[in-house]
């Protein structure tokens, strides 16, 4: 299989959930403004959208859509149990994922990282979304991942709490997040999955700015 992703994009959640699995995976990297792989291919003829992650199945398909890869990624391998079985604990994994997708992901975080947004959209952002972040720390009070054990929603959220150190989102206020946060990172698939992209965006950044 092979996943299109970009450095520290939404993407991330998909290789940890690859580390977590031990899964072998073939990583395609794509140039989020050129939009062309490093392999030298136009990423649009791939993904009319542009946008990552995707993912190339062993019959040539593709799948895209992060929560979709994550749950195909968890089915393709059992063994790792980065989802649960059970009809109510899946839903509940799908509940995760929904809220981390469109209440962190779409709402809150893209409109941050937004270049053109207008004077005080930060502001108007995150006291927005302040009753999204108040939920999830109190949810998170007491335990040590959002289902009994570490899943791909894990891997999901670690993946969008990075981005509160590009957007400058203090967690001070919350706490539980901060700790799960701090906790969550030092997971050997975590840290392995972030020190990697981690260099491979800053190669990304030197790249663009040398254009």
């Amino acid at each position: 299989m092979d996943l299109y992703f970009s450095p520290m994009a939404c993407s991330l959640a998909s290789r940890i959930a690859c580390y977590e699995a031990q899964a072998k995976l073939h990583y395609i990297e794509v140039d989020p403004k050129t939009k062309r792989t490093l392999e030298g291919d136009n990423y649009l003829d791939v993904y009319a959208l542009g946008l990552v992650p995707a993912l190339r199945l062993d019959d040539g398909s593709l799948l895209t859509e992060n929560a979709a890869i994550l749950q195909y990624l968890a089915a393709r391998f059992p063994e790792a149990a980065l989802a649960p079985q059970g009809r109510l604990e899946r839903a509940r994994l799908q509940q995760w994922l929904c809220f981390i997708g469109t209440e962190l992901h779409k709402g809150m975080f893209i409109p941050l990282f937004d270049p053109k947004a207008p004077q005080g959209t930060k502001t108007h952002t995150l006291a927005k979304y302040r009753s999204r972040l108040d939920y999830l720390d109190h949810y998170l009070r007491g335990r040590e991942f959002l289902l009994d054990r570490f899943s791909v929603s894990d891997a999901y959220l670690c993946t969008i709490l990075n981005w509160t150190v590009p957007t400058q989102v203090d967690l001070s206020p919350w706490p539980a997040i901060r700790e799960y946060y701090r906790r969550i990172s030092t997971r050997p698939s975590v840290a392995k999955a972030v020190s990697e992209e981690m260099a491979l965006y800053k190669a990304e950044l030197a790249r663009h700015a040398a254009a």
